[in-house]
């Protein structure tokens, strides 16, 4: 690879947008593609994507297009920042991808298959899992875009490929650290969007730091236990991936599962909240996939299982908050 990469993000969502703009500000070149053209022609001509950033103003190093091969041609690695239950209907279509490192900023289980994105990734995409790496960690894209201080985590199958995929988040202001746990990292990013969920949702019911601490632990417990019946290392789940991610996701009201959650609280149902957040929360989509999963492995996700109540079967919000913590006593 040259000094100066040459970088492809794939989807220019809030996120992939927002990394973008890490990528360009470390040094990248960047060529973000868009679905529509009118997204990529205002990244192009006005470094602006108002439909997602509003007026924020994106370094002019950053190329928009919405032709896919545009963007990959020429490209060392690509980002892939497409949401996860849009994901394969994306890729199906496309031809292979280049057999060039890929990291992939999305976070969520796929409903109906119940795969993880970076399987997607060589299901549909063709990607050599060797090839493959994850980005997760407190990471709340708002924040990100206004260049304040955070740090994530990059794995991939191989500590060489991590570094390297590490090295492309050269930003000032974020610190990319490396791991080889990919399952761990992959579950842990998906299953605190459905915690964050559970601790809004317990917000809105006006419900106290005391409600809020005890669902935030109790829902690190239950991703480590998924995460490690997947093969995922248990240590992963006290780091950024796990415990900063679900600390920023749960207690952020930049947080979209948050905020989703906040409005369950507040009485809405699930369409109204999900139209007054505006953008894709995946706890939502992801909740039903997580619940298959554990009962598959027979790991018990209790929180996971009252937010596909409320989501997925109409349950009343303060119901299944309370009965979470009025459960039979047993050891912690």
């Amino acid at each position: 690879m040259t000094s100066t990469p040459r970088l492809a993000v794939l989807g220019a969502g809030s996120w992939g947008t927002t990394f973008a703009q890490v990528l360009a500000d470390g040094g990248a070149e960047v060529t973000l593609w868009a679905r529509r053209e009118e997204i990529a022609r205002e990244i192009r001509e006005e470094h602006r994507n108002s439909t997602y950033l509003g007026e924020h103003r994106l370094p002019e190093s950053i190329h928009g297009t919405s032709r896919l091969e545009e963007a990959l041609e020429g490209a060392h690695g690509l980002v892939v920042a497409i949401p996860a239950q849009s994901m394969r209907a994306t890729l199906d279509p496309w031809p292979e991808l280049p057999e060039v490192p890929v990291l992939s900023l999305t976070k969520g289980i796929e409903r109906g298959t119940d795969a993880r994105i970076s399987q997607i990734l060589g299901e549909a995409g063709g990607v050599d899992p060797e090839l493959v790496g994850v980005l997760s960690g407190p990471n709340l894209s708002a924040e990100i875009l206004e260049r304040r201080p955070c740090a994530s985590v990059v794995a991939a199958s191989s500590p060489e490929l991590a570094d390297v995929l590490a090295t492309w988040s050269e930003a000032p202001y974020l610190r990319a650290y490396t791991s080889t746990d990919v399952i761990g990292v992959e579950i842990a990013g998906a299953v605190k969007n459905v915690v964050a969920i559970a601790v809004g949702a317990a917000v809105g019911l006006g419900h106290g730091h005391n409600t809020t601490a005890s669902l935030i632990t109790r829902g690190l417990a239950e991703i480590t236990r998924l995460g490690v019946a997947l093969g995922g290392r248990r240590e992963t789940f006290s780091g950024l991936a796990g415990m900063g991610d679900l600390v920023a996701t749960c207690s952020s009201p930049l947080s979209r599962n948050h905020r989703l959650g906040l409005a369950l609280g507040r009485g809405l149902d699930v369409g109204a909240a999900a139209a007054e957040v505006g953008q894709t929360a995946e706890g939502v989509a992801t909740a039903r996939a997580v619940a298959e999963l554990a009962a598959r492995l027979d790991v018990d996700v209790p929180i996971t299982r009252a937010v596909v109540a409320v989501v997925d079967h109409g349950a009343r919000i303060e119901e299944v908050t309370t009965s979470l913590l009025a459960r039979s006593v047993r050891p912690e």
